[in-house]
This record gives C-alpha cells, structure tokens and sequence, in this order.
C-alpha cells in the first residue's frame, strides 16, 4: 500500500523501489528488536564510532589476535582464551585489521613448551607454565635488560643493490679453480701433506693431490661414479677415477675439496690409501680488526674488557601460518622475547614466504613491500620501544623471501628506518659473519644440511659405533670453509658465481654456526679436527621453523657464558 500512495498515476518507476526497499528492511529492523531484546543493529555511524577507536585500552601488545577481544553487548564468547603475557598496548592498526579473526593458533593454552638439549643440568628442565597476565605491580618491578651487547660485522657480501643474473661460464671456472687451487696452497702451507702432485699421471710411487669430487654422469653419487678434477696449475683441469677400497671410511660429495694420498698405476684410477676432507686453516686466519665493522662506539672496547656472555633468542621463517597472514607466530615469539628481555633476537628469513599459499596464489590485496613493513617492521619497532635500547635485533633474508632479491649470496635488507631504531635494528646479508660480545657467529639462510643430506655418501669401519650423520654435515661445512660447499648447487638455489668468491668464505670457524633447516630441530656441541693441531668446539643450531602448516613450530634461546661447557640452549615449541 505504501507504494501505491506513492504512484503519480499508473506508472512504477524505478524511483520509487528505493523507498519500498528501505520501508521493507525498517520493517524486519523492528521485528528483529522486538523478538531479541538483547539484539543489537549496527547502523553507519556505529562503524565510524568503532573505526575511529584505537582500543589502546583493551588491547595487549603483540597477543595473537583474538586472544583479547572485546565482545558486542550481549554477546557471549564460545571458548575461553588464553591471557597474553604482556600489557602493553598495541597499535591501532592491529585492532582494526585483525581485531575480528579467531584462529585455531590464537585458542592454544599452552603456548610455550620447552625442551633443554644443551647443558640441561644448568638450567630448571621443566615446561613453561602457561602464560599468565602480569599485574601492574610486576610491570613495575620489572628488571631491565642486562647491558647492551656490542656488535661488530666482520663479513656481509654482497652489497645492496649489487647487480646479478651476470654471471658468465668464466665466473663459474674462476670460482671452483680458485677453491681448488686456494686449498692446494693451504694443504703446501701447513707442512704436513707435501707439495700437491698431478693425480692423473701414470706413477707407482705414493703422491699427494688435492682436487675436488665430481660425480661421473647427472645421477646421484656412488662408490664408481667418483671422479676428482684437478686444478689448472697441477693437473691442466683434468679428471682421473677414484678407487676408495682401500678406505675404511669417508663420507664425500659432490664439490668437496679434499687431499688424496695414493698412487695411480695405470693413469685411469688413482687407488687411495689416505684421504683428508679437511682444509687447514693458516696461522693469519683471524680476520684484522680493521676490516671489522662496528654499529655504534660500544664496538671499539678492547676484548680484555669484555666478558664473553651473552643472551639471545633465534628464529627462522615462516613468521605465519599456512591458512593466513596475521603472522600469529611471530606475534608469539616477541611476547615471548618480551618475557625473556634477551640482549639479541637473530631473526631468518623467510619474512614474506613465497611458499605461502595465498602468495603463491596471489589472492594478497597488498604488496610485499607493505605487507613486510607493516606486519614485521612495525611490530620489531613496538618490540624495541617496550624493552628500550639494550637489546638488538638482527634481520637476515631468504631467497624465498617474495619481497628481496632472489639471488645467492644475497645482499641484506635496505630499509629505511627511522633514527631512533637504526642502532638497533641491524640487516645483514646471507650468508654472513658477525660478532657480538666477542661472541662469533656464522649464519646462511640456504637449506645446506638437506641438501646435502640428499647427495652424501659414507662408509662406516666395520663394527664401529653408529655415526652423527647431521654433526658430519655440519663439520664439512666448516672443514671445506664455505657455506655452500655443494657443486653443482641443487634446484632452486640461485647460486650467482660472479658474487660468490669471498662472499661464501669462512675464513674462522665461528663459535656459533646458524644453520635453519627443515630438518628436525637442534642444538649441537660439536668437534672441529682435521689437519689443526687442536681440535675447535663450536655450537651449531638449527632453530627450525617458527611456523609449520597451521600450526607453530620452534625457536631456540641460546645463553652463551664464556665457553660451551657453562653455555645453556634450550629448543621452545610453541
């Protein structure tokens, strides 16, 4: 009837629908208020009012989202919440985009759980309690941080902005003729192996050669397929059989730089008596102070006045879940950091996984760039303002990372951060050599323990105790001297050769060796020996993922103390 008082004569024009459709939704609008009297209408301005909330006063920094949510009037919530760990309030921006999602991630009740698997005796080996809301008084008593840590670069090639995709066949040659023939002078300079010889000349005298495994065909390694290229300078770049029956054990694979021992009867097969996987290091290893780079004057103290002890947390990409991009995890493990108050945080890549499903799919309604900056860098930023200026951050890139270059070495991030976080917040390239509280650690991003778990091949001595297959991969990293020793690279890794002479070198062996892996997690003490006189200990990690699927996966806090014996780690699961 209201249309029809509302014709000017017999004819409907589409005017006058408008009208009708609005009378007819005021009229379940009331309906509905009269049925449910709890039962509330949001209208236009009611949006406006929410949006321009900031909700500093409900929500907690860096929870999860919907750990803290604050439900309509009358409405009640299905499941009970877990409280987050810190009062801090959080941004404007986080309540607005994730305030309405509940996730499966966001309802755990017990967030952390840790497991100790370095020196546990020095530490209380029992789970986390769940996290509980501290109470004003506590804020209040809250200890600060230790003192600051000092930072010091001693390699991180390449540069941002270097130019790559260049590389030419003479920069491949050069690469491995130049680690062949590096190894060669360490093998002469350390006085115990001889001058290297030409394997592939005909001799029954014993002589001793340095080259590099190669595989005989594109298929996997084997005991018949070896094949050890010689460099230009001794053996014109040739190749000559290996026959390792003689050998009680070794463990080889393709690209590794060894010294043989043995004879070559024939010319065809050079038959191995001795076989050393190990490069010497010489006497100037130690990288000269000058070449070092200190982040602030804090890194000019002399070592005598400096205590070797430091605290850190440790985590590598995914920072999200596979089912979407509230990067849950990463929300965790800074709540957690918050808790800890460690005087470094070592974040790997991947940030922004290009693995991700809705990257992959590019269902994403922002670009990489924002989606880093606003889902990682604001929530370090608010990380470091909570917990002041003692405690540092350190970035690392992937080369599954969609928003950075996709080479290998990879320059680090160039960001441009404001002033009051620059001395903070450090990019470094991958891989990388750093130093903080004289403590020195050797990171690279790439998945070198798989892939060279998928290439090694080993014999065990008969009846000897069964060997640490992940500590023998480690040690060959560290004996051939490069993060990736591996030739030729698996698929997928962008190796770029004109950037990798020096880039991938390890000159020292780190205290601290950063592997991330999709391997199990761990944290091994492990032996450096070979042709060194004493062997090095050193502690390798490999945090695992802080995300796996639609779940969490792992991190790791690492509290060095002098040396390894007093050095506690424990793996974190959250």
């Amino acid at each position: 009837m209201t249309l029809i008082r509302q014709l000017n004569g017999l004819k409907i024009e589409s005017t006058y629908l408008d009208g009708f459709m609005s009378h007819l939704q005021n009229e379940v609008k009331d309906r509905l208020i009269k049925e449910e009297t709890s039962f509330h209408i949001y209208s236009s301005n009611d949006v406006d009012m929410l949006l321009s909330s900031s909700h500093t006063d409900e929500e907690g920094f860096l929870g999860t989202p919907g750990t803290k949510q604050e439900k309509p009037h009358g409405e009640s919530s299905n499941s009970e919440l877990t409280p987050l760990t810190t009062d801090r309030p959080s941004s404007s921006r986080v309540a607005k985009t994730n305030g309405d999602h509940i996730t499966p991630f966001s309802q755990r009740v017990n967030k952390f759980t840790q497991q100790y698997v370095l020196n546990s005796d020095n530490v209380a080996s029992v789970p986390d309690k769940p996290e509980t809301e501290p109470t004003e008084d506590e804020i209040i008593r809250r200890i600060p941080p230790s003192k600051r840590c000092t930072l010091q670069i001693q390699r991180s090639q390449p540069e941002p902005g270097c130019r790559f995709m260049y590389d030419r066949t003479e920069d491949r040659f050069n690469y491995l003729e130049d680690r062949i023939r590096r190894s060669g002078s360490l093998f002469s300079a350390s006085g115990l192996c001889g001058e290297p010889a030409d394997a592939t000349l005909a001799s029954e005298e014993s002589m001793f050669a340095v080259g590099m495994v190669i595989c005989d065909g594109e298929g996997r390694l084997n005991e018949k397929s070896i094949l050890l290229q010689g460099s230009v300078q001794h053996s014109r770049g040739q190749r000559v059989r290996l026959d390792l029956k003689d050998l009680d054990q070794f463990s080889l694979f393709p690209g590794q730089v060894v010294g043989i021992q043995g004879h070559n009867p024939s010319g065809h097969c050079f038959v191995v008596s001795k076989l050393i996987d190990s490069i010497p290091n010489t006497v100037d290893a130690q990288m000269p102070c000058s070449k070092k780079q200190a982040i602030d004057s804090e890194g000019h103290q002399s070592s005598d006045t400096l205590s070797r002890v430091l605290s850190s947390v440790i985590a590598a990409g995914p920072y999200t879940t596979t089912d979407n991009l509230l990067f849950e995890p990463l929300q965790e493990l800074l709540s957690y950091a918050c808790r800890k108050q460690p005087q470094l945080l070592i974040l790997m890549g991947p940030f922004i996984d290009s693995d991700h499903p809705d990257i992959k799919k590019g269902t994403v309604d922002q670009g990489f760039q924002d989606i880093f900056h606003f889902e990682i860098l604001r929530k370090l930023q608010d990380f470091i303002q909570y917990l002041g200026h003692s405690v540092r951050v350190i970035l690392i890139p992937s080369v599954r990372d969609a928003h950075h270059d996709f080479v290998f070495p990879q320059p680090a991030f160039d960001l441009n951060l404001p002033e009051d976080t620059t001395h903070q917040i450090t990019c470094l390239a991958n891989p990388s050599l750093f130093s903080s509280n004289e403590v020195h650690f050797g990171c690279c991003t790439i998945d070198i323990l798989k892939q060279l778990s998928g290439d090694e091949i080993s014999r065990k001595p008969p009846g000897g105790k069964p060997r640490d297959r992940i500590g023998t991969l480690v040690t060959h990293i560290l004996k051939q001297q490069s993060y990736y020793p591996l030739y030729p690279p698996a698929a997928g890794v962008p190796l770029d050769f004109s950037l990798a002479n020096g880039a991938l070198e390890i000159s020292l062996a780190p205290d601290v060796l950063l592997l991330p892996s999709d391997l199990a997690p761990f944290v091994k003490v492990l032996f450096l020996d070979g042709c060194s006189e004493e062997p090095k200990r050193f502690i390798c990690v490999n945090p695992g993922r802080l995300a796996k699927g639609i779940g969490g996966g792992t991190f790791v806090e690492l509290n060095y103390n002098e040396d390894t014996d007093k050095t506690s780690a424990s793996i974190v699961r959250i």
